[in-house]
């Protein structure tokens, strides 16, 4: 039963982090230049309004998932491993985590209609491409994360009796 909670977590991780890049993505580089070159401005705004009405859901609604199911994935990490947990797993879950923090941030003020990040959003082209920037840099992380090799055989985890047989 673990090791399908726990896998479960994992899938739904990914895949809510796979459709928020792959939308941010498709947004910044094919439906923004499409939509400006073909649009009359009155006809963009239009558009732009109604896939923000959706987008904002689908934002919120995955920054969401992506806090819950990344907390329970980090403990589970740290309760049972398999993934090392010495000072460097440490130093680069924290740097993923701040800037997860910081890509949440941006993705909601682009979404969002607070006056103050009017700003940011009329500069949507630049931060979206910062967000894909940032969203690269912590897949990368959580990537070299999940497949580096021990540190040393004492660092060893040992993942909890049900998993063990499961491995």
């Amino acid at each position: 039963m673990e090791l399908i909670l726990f896998t479960l977590s994992r899938v739904l991780h990914v895949g809510t982090a796979i459709v928020l890049v792959g939308g941010t993505i498709f947004v910044r580089f094919i439906l923004m230049p499409s939509a400006n070159e073909a649009l009359d401005q009155a006809t963009h705004d239009k558009l732009r309004n109604r896939i923000m009405g959706t987008w904002k859901r689908v934002v919120h609604a995955g920054i969401a998932l992506l806090l819950l199911s990344g907390g329970f994935n980090f403990w589970r990490t740290i309760a049972f491993g398999p993934t090392k947990v010495d000072s460097l797993y440490h130093a680069l879950m924290g740097t993923k985590i701040v800037l997860a923090l910081v890509v949440f941030f941006i993705a909601s003020a682009l979404v969002g209609r607070s006056a103050a990040f009017e700003g940011m959003r009329k500069n949507a082209k630049k931060w979206l491409a910062i967000n894909i920037l940032l969203a690269t840099i912590i897949v990368a992380i959580s990537g070299f994360l999940r497949v580096r090799g021990p540190t040393s055989s004492a660092a060893k985890v040992a993942s909890p009796p049900s998993l063990q047989a499961a491995e």
